[in-house]
């Protein structure tokens, strides 16, 4: 697709990666890092934004980021625009002013972050309307509709990961029961810093090197299902 005239807008906006698309398709069209980047040294003169950070020939050794997002919730509003425009109309082609949005946004979202995210999406991008959803309920709806055991229950305790926290929400009736939902402040980004420190003890200083060693997270990183025996693989 390349025109969304008319159509409506799923933007997915986490705190390492942003996944945007439309309503309707089964994948995203763009799954970019939710951030700016400058490149060290004499090359570093502009900040690259969104999928300009995964071009071919760019540098990102020892790469400053600037992230909007801090533990999931929206700090830097102007750091947004700058992701979803180039998210929107280079990589979507959208016209927002023709389209709706839906919009994933983190349990607990404070009041103040959601009039800040209304401001961005009406009066900065223009958008026709907006849908704010959550993603336990919006995961069980999915699930919900390629398992019939889950959708005669109706209910699923979902488990959200994501880059800065993690979220266990019981689900009933695509509904999220909130005053169940228990958050952990641990996701990817921990893990990140943590491999960061185990690969410059036994190896090479690579504190600095963020961008790069979350790349080899998400390519060669895995959840163990037999934990004893990956273990004994790897020693």
């Amino acid at each position: 697709m390349t025109s969304s005239s008319g159509s409506v807008v799923v933007l997915d906006n986490g705190g390492g990666l942003c996944k945007a698309g439309f309503g309707g398709d089964r994948d995203p069209v763009a799954v970019v890092p939710n951030c700016l980047g400058r490149p060290a040294g004499a090359g570093g003169k502009r900040w690259l934004v969104a999928d300009q950070l995964l071009a071919a020939d760019t540098d990102v050794t020892s790469m400053a980021l600037r992230r909007p997002l801090d533990r999931g919730y929206l700090i830097n509003a102007d750091l947004q625009r700058e992701v979803w425009d180039r998210v929107l109309r280079g990589l979507l082609h959208a016209d927002p002013a023709n389209s709706a949005l839906l919009l994933v946004e983190p349990l607990f979202n404070l009041p103040s972050i959601q009039r800040a995210t209304d401001e961005l999406v009406f009066e900065e991008l223009g958008f026709r309307s907006l849908y704010v959803a959550d993603s336990p309920s919006l995961v069980h709806l999915y699930e919900a509709s390629r398992r019939p055991d889950l959708a005669a229950a109706q209910c699923s305790l979902v488990v959200d990961c994501g880059f800065s926290f993690t979220h266990a929400a019981p689900v009933l009736q695509n509904f999220t029961l909130n005053y169940g939902v228990k958050r952990l402040d641990l996701g990817g980004k921990a893990l990140t810093n943590y491999l960061k420190e185990l690969v410059s003890y036994r190896s090479v200083n690579v504190m600095d090197e963020t961008f790069i060693i979350d790349d080899a997270k998400e390519k060669l990183c895995f959840i163990s299902l037999d934990v004893a025996r990956d273990l004994q693989l790897a020693r």
